[in-house]
């Protein structure tokens, strides 16, 4: 009988660490009226491609002889130019998380069905379920989601059991390819094995074992015996994992994956802009972004808008700084920052929190999917945003299809303490405002 396979990530968020440069590459936004050719031949840049359907917004290259100051004073200040930024690169930072889950008391592995599909007992019973009340949700208000939730992630596992009949085609703008955004593309053949290995029979799962973040994934004795530790991306899985929250909250919802971050969790800001361009393009209704940002960016501020004008509800984790320091998009206007609470309700130690906060949901030791039909426990504000993401295509189901609604819903929680927002996620309470306002 094959173990249990169960991983525990401590505190994964993606974050934007300064103005480090991808191959000397800035974002143009040229004025309304102006060529982006012309102003390109004048200072010496190479379009590389547009980022938007409207052409509005480019990428575009400089040789490697211009600072990034001197593109920007010089180009920034043409006429013709309404912004040019750096397109900074984004990789997941290693933190001093010390390993916060004890899964002793899980209860014995089950497999039972969960609209549809067959998925592992703990899955469902787990205490995150309970503290947001999705069951007397579903059971009350047959509330159980509508419409498209994008996530912008490490892609997703397209082959999971309990995720694969509420995917859509996506986006894979690491690799420039429309369809499954599967993650399995950052695996070496040896790894791919490995994970490929997992037992199908969900109730044979009985094994717990952890690692922490910099490992990056956790298997049974046989399995791990043949992985290629050194070699396996380090956010491997992140994408799945998210998926799998968001599934579990709305699971007649469906997921849009967009990989924008490779699976040893880096990433361009130009393939972020190009997913939530994309995104709001391609019908969704809800965008989930478990990633931050440590500089500003506007153009990343003019993609939410854009988003945002096309009714489209913005969710971001609140961050992992454990101050009241919460990164972009999490602080932009009509983004919902989310927070990170224990079973017990109270802030996580690890949770930015503040006044840009907009709602608190659990994210330490969630039940979560992984590749390889596999389950892993996460912690993290990256794991509490998908909760809201899921608990907004409630809404959606209930009308409630703009930030505004949304975010009126989404407001009556649990009172928790200052800096945690309007407080605790209650799924029930929202869609129950809805079913009175209607």
């Amino acid at each position: 009988m094959r173990a249990f396979r169960y991983l525990s990530l401590i505190a994964c968020l993606f974050v934007l660490n300064g103005f480090a440069l991808s191959q000397n590459n800035f974002i143009l936004r040229p004025a309304a009226t102006a060529n982006v050719n012309t102003i390109a031949q004048h200072y010496g840049l190479t379009v590389v491609e547009p980022l938007d359907s409207q052409d509005s917004v480019y990428l575009v290259t400089a040789p490697p002889s211009q600072s990034v100051q001197q593109i920007e004073t010089e180009v920034g200040s043409d006429s013709e130019v309404t912004d040019i930024e750096p397109d900074q690169d984004v990789d997941v930072p290693e933190l001093n998380q010390s390993t916060a889950a004890i899964l002793d008391s899980l209860p014995a592995p089950t497999s039972v069905q969960y609209y549809g599909s067959s998925v592992l007992g703990a899955y469902l019973s787990q205490q995150a379920v309970s503290l947001v009340n999705l069951t007397d949700t579903q059971n009350s208000y047959q509330a159980t989601g509508d419409g498209i939730v994008a996530i912008i992630d490490t892609g997703v596992d397209p082959t999971h059991p309990a995720l694969q009949n509420a995917l859509m085609a996506g986006y894979d703008f690491v690799h420039n390819q429309p369809g499954s955004a599967s993650e399995w593309v950052d695996l070496t053949p040896d790894n791919v094995t490995a994970l490929q290995q997992s037992s199908t029979n969900v109730a044979a799962k009985n094994t717990v074992a952890f690692v922490n973040q910099s490992t990056a994934a956790i298997l049974d004795q046989s399995t791990a015996a043949i992985l290629d530790m050194p070699n396996m991306p380090k956010a491997f899985g992140h994408g799945t994992m998210v998926a799998g929250i968001v599934h579990l909250a709305a699971p007649t919802a469906i997921i849009m994956p967009l990989k924008a971050f490779k699976g040893d969790g880096t990433a361009n800001l130009s393939d972020i802009l190009r997913a939530i361009y994309y995104a709001t393009d391609h019908g969704a209704n809800v965008i989930n972004m478990s990633f931050s940002l440590t500089s500003p960016s506007d153009e990343l501020g003019d993609a939410i808008q854009y988003a945002n004008v096309n009714e489209v509800i913005c969710v971001a984790s609140a961050g992992n700084t454990g101050t009241t320091s919460v990164g972009t998009p999490a602080s932009l206007p009509q983004v919902m920052a989310v927070a990170s609470i224990s079973n017990s309700q109270q802030r996580s130690t690890f949770s930015s929190y503040g006044p840009a906060v907009f709602i608190a949901a659990p994210g330490e030791g969630v039940i979560t999917t992984y590749p390889g039909d596999n389950y892993a426990e996460a912690t993290g504000t990256s794991f509490s945003a998908p909760f809201v993401s899921g608990a907004a295509a409630l809404g959606v189901q209930m009308d409630a299809s703009s930030y505004n609604d949304s975010s009126q819903a989404l407001s009556h929680a649990n009172p928790l303490t200052s800096g945690l927002g309007n407080g605790g996620l209650n799924a029930y309470q929202a869609v129950q405002s809805l079913v009175e306002d209607n």
